[in-house]
């Protein structure tokens, strides 16, 4: 009986030696069996911020359910997908300085394709990027990342080698149609994301901590960023569809769930008023005004995942996070259910930029150093012992010395814990630039190394104020050990604690006040909420030594630690978690970037991709082609 072969792809059957999920047909399908096919082996590098990563995690997971393997390095892939930032120069720079590897790999291994995703890529700027990423050979704009898998010839009615179950018809874009007339998937992103969860395709790299994105895009009109340009409006996920992948998320066992979007806060504005909603009347005090009667909003989000409980009557997700926060909508109703949840973290990320009145204008945020520092009060006098992280811009256009010395006493005058700083640097395509960069570079970086030493000495001394108390901790890593340590940092991560014995190890984790703590426990206290009494501080993070577990052990749908094998997705398991080494992530923690900490621990999963080679290499597989033949 004939095979019938794929029409798109140019595969060469997998060596023996690596193993394939056997799939059965039923007889009288059996005409219709594909070819056991060697899929592409894919490898996520990814930069920039949590919905990036919440992004790869979608990506990563429809390409497992299409077949497809995950290759622990760019040198093991035969198709390396980057997630792009273009927030800041620096996320460019390094792609464009992985040009040269990428180039050699792919001379190496002719079967191997390059994709480039996030927020580097629009619809204006891909004759550019083509010219300045020559290694690339398909560019997808954000919203055109569900895309992935049909525009890179990976689906079909039956995925290679596999037999798929039907599909209904007409049915919101998933991701997986065919490549002929795709349709834009901005507006589809909220029912995108409904399918991915439902269908298992998301392969989340913990087991631990889980992204929520709730709302995609922003409306909001900031000079200097080109998110608005580059993931367009805002635009919200339904509140059950919200409500029901937090519900899944706690069935799971996980301890902790961050809602996501660029502007969380702004949740719910761009939906249907409901009756259901009716009791909900909230107005912007700061910013452009828009209808917001009767509409779900963040608040009613929080109480109600909160609401999900135990049988016991404790929240079923123990900790409940939310970022990144725009001043013009903390408003009342927020913090209240900050205050009154549980779950909720005493933690809240809450960009600034400038405290100069006059650099704010400039840069469109449209609201004042004084109505900012009231948000910060009311929400110190509901959320006593709330901790606050920020970010600000040096040196953007036009900022004077007198501007810049407005930046630091408002860094004084709050205390942030945590300061993710950056020079400014103008970002194409953004109204910013085209304004006069009129700060020099040596300036940028003495105004950058000026504010950052401000905030170290701020950040130690509040870290020195938790020495002596208890706290709880969310362990999420077994660190590894290192040969040398240097500084502070270096002393913070062991901090005056003893070696680890036998059965121990060095854990890291995070309190409720988002706080990096270093302890000596057993291993398998990692997915476990602990108690600790700090005995040590640095700028950057805590040592303490364990007094007791706080909780129970995890669900048995979430046992094993955080390092399940993440192929468990393509075989049908819903949101399985992904390997240690897998999470793609190539970029250290931004807090320890942004405070200067050259020492500080990286996290774990977020190594450098292409630290490992493949020893068998990638020359037994042939060529595959993107479906178009050329650029996208």
């Amino acid at each position: 009986m004939a095979i019938r072969q794929l029409p798109v792809l140019d595969l060469t059957p997998r060596p023996p030696s690596t193993p394939r999920r056997a799939v059965s047909a039923p007889g009288s399908l059996g005409e219709f069996a594909t070819d056991d096919l060697a899929m592409p082996a894919f490898h996520v590098w990814t930069l920039g911020c949590q919905m990036n990563q919440s992004d790869s995690e979608e990506m990563a997971g429809a390409l497992l359910a299409a077949g497809c393997s995950e290759a622990p390095s760019m040198e093991a892939a035969d198709l390396i997908v980057i997630n792009s930032c273009a927030i800041r120069e620096t996320a460019e720079a390094k792609i464009i300085g992985r040009q040269g590897q990428l180039a050699r790999l792919k001379a190496a291994n002719p079967a191997l394709r390059v994709v480039l995703t996030g927020c580097g890529v629009r619809v204006e700027n891909r004759d550019r990027l083509a010219r300045r990423y020559p290694a690339v050979d398909l560019f997808l704009r954000p919203d055109e990342e569900p895309e992935l898998v049909a525009r890179l010839g990976l689906a079909s009615p039956t995925a290679p080698g596999l037999l798929a179950p039907p599909r209904p018809a007409p049915a919101p874009f998933a991701g997986t149609l065919p490549s002929v007339d795709i349709p834009p998937a901005a507006d589809a992103l909220p029912a995108v994301r409904a399918g991915a969860v439902e269908e298992g395709r998301v392969a989340r790299r913990s087991a631990i901590q889980a992204w929520l994105p709730i709302i995609y895009g922003c409306d909001k009109t900031c000079t200097y960023c080109i998110v608005p340009f580059s993931r367009g409006p805002e635009r919200s996920r339904p509140f059950d569809d919200v409500l029901e992948e937090a519900r899944a998320l706690a069935a799971a066992g996980y301890r902790e769930v961050t809602l996501l979007g660029q502007n969380v806060n702004s949740y719910g504005h761009d939906l249907p008023p409901e009756p259901r909603f009716a009791h909900v009347s909230r107005s912007r005090e700061i910013g452009r005004q828009i209808d917001l009667e009767g509409r779900p909003d963040i608040a009613e989000l929080l109480r109600a995942i909160d609401g999900i409980r135990t049988a016991d009557g404790l929240p079923a997700v123990p900790r409940l996070r939310f970022i990144t926060s725009h001043p013009w909508d903390l408003g009342d109703r927020l913090i209240s259910a900050m205050a009154e949840c549980p779950s909720v973290c005493e933690h809240l990320h809450l960009p600034v930029q400038s405290g100069s009145d006059v650099v704010l204008r400039r840069m469109g945020r449209q609201y004042s150093v004084a109505s900012y520092l009231d948000l910060v009060d009311r929400l110190r006098a509901a959320v006593p012992g709330i901790a606050l992280s920020t970010d600000v811009i040096v040196g953007f256009c036009g900022e004077t010395d007198e501007q810049f010395r407005e930046t630091l006493a408002l860094l004084e005058r709050v205390r942030f814990d945590t300061v993710f700083a950056a020079a400014f640097s103008p970002r194409p395509g953004t109204p910013a630039a085209r304004l006069p960069d009129d700060v020099p570079p040596g300036e940028k970086r003495r105004r950058l190394n000026e504010l950052l030493a401000l905030q170290e000495r701020i950040g130690w001394e509040r870290n020195r104020a938790w020495v002596g108390r208890e706290t709880e901790v969310l362990v999420d890593a077994a660190e590894r050990g290192r040969s040398h340590d240097h500084g502070d940092e270096g002393a913070s991560h062991a901090g005056p604690l003893a070696g680890p014995g036998p059965g121990e190890a060095r854990l890291g984790g995070r309190n409720r006040e988002n706080r990096l703590v270093h302890l000596v426990g057993s291993p398998d206290l990692v997915g476990r909420l602990v108690r600790v009494r700090v005995v040590h501080a640095g700028p950057y993070s805590l040592a303490g030594t364990l007094l007791d577990t706080a909780d129970a052990p995890r669900a048995a749908g979430a046992s094993g630690a955080a390092d399940a094998p993440r192929a468990a997705v393509a075989s049908g398991a819903a949101d399985a978690p992904r390997s240690a080494g897998a999470s793609g992530a190539a970029d250290a923690p931004r807090a320890a970037v942004a405070s200067g900490a050259a020492g500080a621990p990286r996290s774990a999963g977020a190594a450098d991709a292409g630290d490992t080679t493949d020893p068998a290499g990638a020359a037994t597989r042939q060529p595959w082609r993107c479906r178009s033949g050329r650029r996208s």
